[in-house]
């Protein structure tokens, strides 16, 4: 755990599952802007932290994302495959080298020359895990295979070459849902990397 914070005591923790990855209650007390100590209990999970990319191309005005299946949106009513940027967790790895690797994996393009964009807490209300926002720059030529992921990881990635106008139009009519893809084609168009029309 990090640092105390002197309006946070008596913290206790409960191992809820340990099967995937970690999910635990805590129970401590939190000191209200009133003076006043309260008990409050949350669950958090802790599944390690992870990087993300969005691919782009000036030249084609293309950027390169992918679809997969997402059981936690299935099972909450959402009914199609996620569209979104790769990503994937550090795994005791830097995160350029992680980034640069799932790249590879997912979208069969090999990235050199990446840039860190920005970090972010995408739930924090109940997820410990820290994403780091890269972009890199793609040409054809860096392809070096298919992608699809790693089949014995569970993935079966369809890779998306899309013209970016098209991503930010998916964004608006609900194709593109996913917080971290989102974060990262408006900053791509904010930037005027890409063009928008």
């Amino acid at each position: 755990m990090s640092a105390k914070h002197p309006k946070v005591r008596n913290i206790r923790e409960t191992l809820l599952s340990d099967n995937w990855y970690t999910l635990k209650k805590y129970t401590y007390e939190l000191q209200r802007s009133d003076g006043n100590w309260q008990e409050q209990s949350r669950e958090s999970y802790d599944r390690g932290n992870g990087a993300v990319i969005l691919l782009y191309n000036r030249s084609k005005n293309t950027i390169v994302l992918i679809r997969q299946f997402r059981l936690p949106l299935y099972i909450s009513g959402y009914n199609q495959f996620l569209i979104e940027a790769a990503a994937g967790l550090l795994d005791n790895a830097s995160p350029e080298e992680r980034i640069i690797a799932e790249a590879e994996e997912e979208t069969g393009f090999k990235v050199q020359k990446i840039e860190k964009v920005f970090e972010a807490y995408m739930s924090p209300g109940s997820v410990t895990e820290k994403l780091y926002f890269y972009i890199a720059e793609y040409h054809d030529q860096d392809r070096l295979n298919l992608g699809g992921g790693l089949a014995d990881e569970g993935e079966d990635i369809e890779v998306l070459e899309w013209e970016f106008p098209r991503a930010l139009q998916a964004i608006k009519n609900g194709e593109i849902v996913d917080g971290k893809t989102i974060m990262l084609i408006q900053h791509v168009a904010l930037n005027n990397i890409l063009k928008n029309t």
